[in-house]
C-alpha cells in the first residue's frame, strides 16, 4: 500500500517509525528514539495532560493541536515498541458493540487471573 492510500494516522505511524536510526541531529522523531522507552511515555503523558487541560477549558484550538501532539508521540511510542496501529484497531473493532461497562469488567476479572487473585 501506498503512502497515498494510507489515512492520516498510518501515514503519521509510517513517518515515525521510518525515523528509527535516523540521524538524531536531523529529526526531533530520531532524538526522542536516542532518549529511550521513558521519555517517550513522559512526552505521551505530558501531552495528554495539556489536552485534557485544553478540554477542560473548552478550548477548541487547543484541543486540535494538542489532540496532534498527542497522536505524534503516541506514533513514536507504538513505533518505539514494534506495536502497528493495525493491532490496535482490531482491539478496537473486537470491542465493537460491547457495553463498555461489560468490557471494562471482562478486563477486570481478567487482571485478577494474571495476578492470581
Amino acid at each position: 500500500m501506498s503512502n497515498e492510500e494510507l489515512s492520516g494516522l498510518d501515514r503519521l505511524y509510517a513517518t515515525v517509525a521510518a525515523r528509527k536510526g535516523s540521524d538524531p541531529t536531523s529529526s526531533y522523531t530520531a532524538k526522542l528514539y536516542t532518549k529511550g522507552s521513558a521519555k517517550i511515555a513522559q512526552k505521551v503523558g505530558e501531552e495528554a495532560v495539556e489536552l485534557a487541560i485544553a478540554a477542560a477549558l473548552e478550548d477548541r484550538d487547543e484541543i486540535i493541536s494538542e489532540s496532534a501532539d498527542l497522536l505524534y508521540h503516541l506514533s513514536v511510542l507504538w513505533a518505539n515498541a514494534d506495536v502497528d496501529p493495525a493491532d490496535i484497531y482490531a482491539k478496537l473493532e473486537a470491542r465493537e458493540g460491547q457495553s463498555g461497562l461489560a468490557e471494562k469488567a471482562a478486563r477486570k476479572t481478567d487482571g485478577e487471573k494474571k495476578n492470581g487473585v
